[in-house]
């Protein structure tokens, strides 16, 4: 039950002016049981946290929030096994080769084989289905194939629900609608446009408790996968 989203806009923002977005998504989300975040630096780099505490709690967010950026991913926790709850399997994943960071909500239903074949690579060190989720794509990505590809791929693989989020070290941000329990939807709050999640909740109600500020809402269809670029 992770609630995640990725924002984009076309001119610097500071993170903390999402942190009262984050702060609700998580609440009314019912996550709390980790969180982290990924995004792309002024100067190129890419900086990522992730805490196993919540997310209102976490004494470095005032240093995070401090931290202007264009390009953000954010996923909030609430596993479907509290056994995972450990830094290993606390999200977003970075790929090795700094090609991506991902994160996903859902639960995934064909992960067992793969994980096995994983940890005997030696790569496998959580327990989380997410983390399989990752190795996949590290072993598929491809330099020049498109995000919406992948994830589709990825999801076909792994079955389940499954919502990817994804961050590309050019700054593009992308979400993939795979999880019919959980919708994503686009908007925009400010300057900055958002893919999020919706809380577990099939109709809307991410624009009554979460953001009812939000414009140019849309939902994004179910296994498709919506970009910021």
């Amino acid at each position: 039950m992770c609630e995640q989203f990725v924002a984009r806009s076309d001119r610097p923002f500071r993170i903390d002016s999402l942190w009262s977005f984050a702060e609700k998504l998580e609440r009314f989300g019912i996550a709390g049981f980790g969180w982290g975040a990924a995004w792309i630096a002024g100067d190129g780099s890419l900086g990522v946290h992730r805490d196993l505490g919540t997310f209102r709690d976490d004494p470095a967010l005032e240093r995070i929030g401090s931290i202007e950026t264009r390009s953000l991913l954010v996923h909030l926790r609430r596993p479907s096994r509290l056994s995972t709850l450990t830094d290993a399997d606390t999200q977003p994943f970075v790929d090795p080769g700094a090609r991506f960071v991902l994160s996903h909500n859902g639960d995934l239903r064909e992960h067992r084989h793969l994980r096995e074949r994983y940890r005997a690579q030696s790569r496998i060190h959580g327990r989380a289905d997410s983390e399989v989720a990752a190795r996949w794509l590290e072993d598929e990505w491809q330099a020049g194939e498109k995000p919406a590809h992948l994830l589709g791929a990825l999801h076909d693989a792994l079955g389940g629900e499954a919502n990817f989020a994804v961050l590309l070290p050019d700054g593009s941000v992308h979400h993939y609608a795979g999880n019919p329990e959980n919708p994503v939807f686009g908007f925009r709050l400010g300057t900055v446009h958002v893919l999020s999640t919706g809380i577990y909740s099939v109709d809307r109600s991410l624009f009554r408790y979460v953001c009812p500020e939000a414009r140019d809402r849309r939902v994004v269809r179910q296994n498709r996968t919506a970009s910021l670029d």
